[in-house]
């Protein structure tokens, strides 16, 4: 990743405060204390302006390029924690997802939350399709749901395994070709989306990914060519995204001591950042070598965001 301040790192711990990295060198720039709840879940707006930490039961937005140590926002209305957090692409609006089994819509120019949509059980993680109309969740339960936002219902429902094994962490390629949604039993599935009605799966691959063990995020490179997937058995492995659609196994990135929670690809789809219970983030290159870890915080890293597309990259 390029020397830049337009590369924007962070991580966040058990431990109630975010970091801030300079990429290249894993010199730690800034830290903010986030008081009263861990951090679940980071993410950075379009605009590279803002961050926004999901904790329990909130979601508090922070400036990024200043030192300011407060929020500048904080989004109420959630009952549990919020597990997932990501933006519209033009930084309108805001979806949350929760333990309280709901997924919520905040405009970041109004008060309050605009829309509210019940699940059954609790949401462990949310996509937005690249078009901007659909949400989509994995829950605890074991089941993935498609909100249309147009239609503000639900439009599909799929149990892609076993009922009551949890749906840990759905991802989309970012041309809204291929899903893939993990769980606690190692496995992870694609399905190809339907390019005029997208609430139609079409089953491609189940990947035993991690051999019966949770499997903690998953993420396609920006590219839509790899598949990154963390698991609790301390690993992440790359898989190839192909026309053959057979997902082989690229590489296994071993180095970390205990669970692996979370990953970010960089714009250029080269580099993949990890982070661990083990208190380290990591930085891999496209070979599967750990060139940079970024050591300092005192507990569990829980999330990590990554942003360093320019605009150029179009985001």
């Amino acid at each position: 990743m390029p020397a830049s301040a337009a590369v924007i790192l962070a991580t966040a711990c058990y431990g109630r405060t975010i970091r801030f990295w300079e990429a290249p060198s894993g010199i730690n720039y800034r830290t903010i204390n986030y008081d009263g709840s861990q951090v679940n879940r980071l993410e950075i707006t379009p605009d590279k302006q803002y961050i926004a930490a999901a904790g329990n039961p909130h979601v508090r937005l922070f400036e990024v390029n200043t030192t300011n140590p407060n929020p500048v926002t904080s989004f109420e209305g959630h009952k549990g924690n919020v597990t997932a957090v990501g933006f519209h692409k033009d930084g309108k609006w805001m979806f949350t997802g929760s333990e309280d089994n709901t997924i919520k819509i905040w405009d970041l120019r109004a008060p309050g939350c605009q829309r509210n949509y019940e699940c059954a059980s609790a949401v462990n993680s949310v996509v937005l399709h690249p078009n901007q109309a659909e949400l989509i969740a994995g829950d605890q339960a074991g089941t993935i749901r498609v909100f249309d936002l147009t239609a503000n219902a639900c439009s599909r429902e799929v149990v892609p395994d076993v009922q009551e094994v949890a749906v840990r962490t759905v991802a989309l390629a970012s041309d809204g070709s291929r899903l893939a949604a993990c769980n606690n039993d190692g496995k992870c599935f694609v399905w190809r989306l339907a390019e005029r009605d997208t609430s139609r799966f079409e089953a491609l691959k189940k990947i035993d990914a991690h051999a019966s063990s949770y499997v903690l995020k998953c993420a396609f490179s920006p590219d839509s060519r790899l598949l990154a997937t963390t698991s609790a058995d301390h690993t992440a492995k790359v898989w190839a995204v192909n026309d053959a659609n057979d997902f082989p196994l690229m590489r296994t990135l071993t180095g970390h001591q205990r669970w692996v929670w979370d990953c970010a690809w960089s714009a250029d789809s080269e580099y993949l950042v990890t982070v661990s219970s083990d208190q380290v983030a990591k930085l891999w290159d496209s070979q599967g070598d750990t060139i940079r870890n970024y050591t300092g915080h005192a507990k569990a890293i829980s999330c990590v965001a990554l942003n360093d597309f320019s605009a150029e990259d179009g985001k």
